[in-house]
């Protein structure tokens, strides 16, 4: 008996005339021109980004992680590049709150973008200083919780990656956050179970998830023979990381589908937006492609619209989580045919498992 291998091949790239689609989406009660967004970390606070293109354009702009106080960051050599992708150990580098309230979400607002503030902390009282420091500030659209932060208090163990850390932080802001305004919780892949993280993040009140974060590296200079980075360990990102974001992605949205997502990493053009929006994102930021090509998210966000309107779907919303639709029939002409999809257990379920060689009578 043979196993069958079914699957489907690029779409012709030679359409033309695509009909439109109805980009809107929604993360939680914040409504969205279209899904594509700027990562945090990769365009400060989209002011630079706004000498390449029109940053009113795109869905939101997503701030760089925010402290409560002025922050120089780590030593450099900060970013290393890696095979598809690259390391960064920045260290939260910024301005502090009061400051980024005075200049860069003023010229957000100044400018017309829709801003969604990320936030990040050492301690749960910090985290809830920040909330509370946004709470009556006008214009902020959502809030991404950065808990992929040491916490001080529990000998440097990171928020992200223990639920009752996580949990404490999203409940704090939650708690002391604007009423209406969405907190999205952005989620480490270093763990062991995502799902259990997203579902501690939810329990505490998050309205969504962003993920993933960078995952944890570390390159060795062969020259120097020494840590490439001045802090040891950085974060990769890059196109490395995506088939590790989006089996994430895919995994969370089987186990809680009414929880939108914000999906990153890795993601380069339309097609690799696209991965995320059938896992189950409802909408897309972009980094790292950034540095390479400071206009990548419009582009980004033309081709997941040629791309839907190639596959027939007149609504983005209608491809959020479309992978995650019943198997179809399929026909073989000889071999064994198995149709699997993710349970929300985070296990796969056979579906079906059909020898077509001896439901049709061949013998071997």
């Amino acid at each position: 008996m043979t196993r069958a291998v079914i699957g489907h091949g690029p779409l012709p790239t030679e359409v033309r005339d695509l009909p439109d689609v109805d980009m809107r989406t929604s993360l939680a009660s914040f409504t969205l021109p279209n899904p594509v967004l700027t990562a945090s970390g990769c365009a400060a606070s989209g002011r630079e980004l706004d000498q390449f293109f029109d940053i009113t354009t795109l869905g939101a702009v997503v701030t760089k992680s925010i402290m409560v106080n002025p922050r120089s960051g780590r030593a450099t050599p900060r970013m290393a590049e890696t095979p598809a992708g690259m390391l960064n150990s920045i260290g939260l580098q910024g301005p502090g709150i009061d400051a980024f309230l005075e200049k860069d979400l003023a010229w957000l607002r100044e400018r017309g973008a829709r801003s969604v503030v990320s936030i990040a902390g050492g301690s749960v009282d910090e985290y809830t200083r920040l909330a509370q420091r946004l709470r009556h500030v006008p214009d902020v659209s959502a809030i991404e919780v950065n808990i992929s932060c040491p916490n001080v208090e529990d000998r440097g163990l990171v928020f992200a990656c223990d639920p009752y850390a996580a949990s404490a932080v999203i409940a704090a802001v939650t708690r002391n956050s604007a009423p209406g305004i969405p907190v999205f919780a952005k989620l480490s892949p270093d763990v062991t179970d995502i799902v259990a993280i997203a579902k501690a993040c939810i329990d505490a009140g998050a309205d969504g998830l962003s993920m993933i974060n960078t995952l944890l590296g570390m390159v060795i200079d062969p020259v120097t023979m020494r840590p490439a980075l001045a802090g040891v360990t950085g974060g990769l990102s890059g196109p490395a990381i995506r088939p590790v974001a989006v089996r994430a992605v895919y995994q969370v949205h089987a186990a809680f589908p009414e929880v939108p997502i914000l999906g990153m990493g890795g993601i380069r053009n339309g097609l690799d937006a696209l991965e995320f929006v059938l896992a189950g994102a409802s909408a897309v930021s972009v980094g790292t492609a950034i540095f390479h090509d400071p206009s990548a998210p419009v582009k980004v966000l033309a081709q997941l619209r040629d791309a839907l309107a190639e596959r027939g779907f007149e609504r983005f919303t209608d491809a959020i989580g479309y992978a995650h639709r019943e198997p179809e029939p399929v026909s073989t002409s000889g071999g064994v045919v198995s149709v699997a999809r993710y349970g929300a257990d985070g296990t796969w379920d056979t579906v079906a498992d059909v020898d077509t060689e001896f439901e049709s009578g061949v013998e071997g």
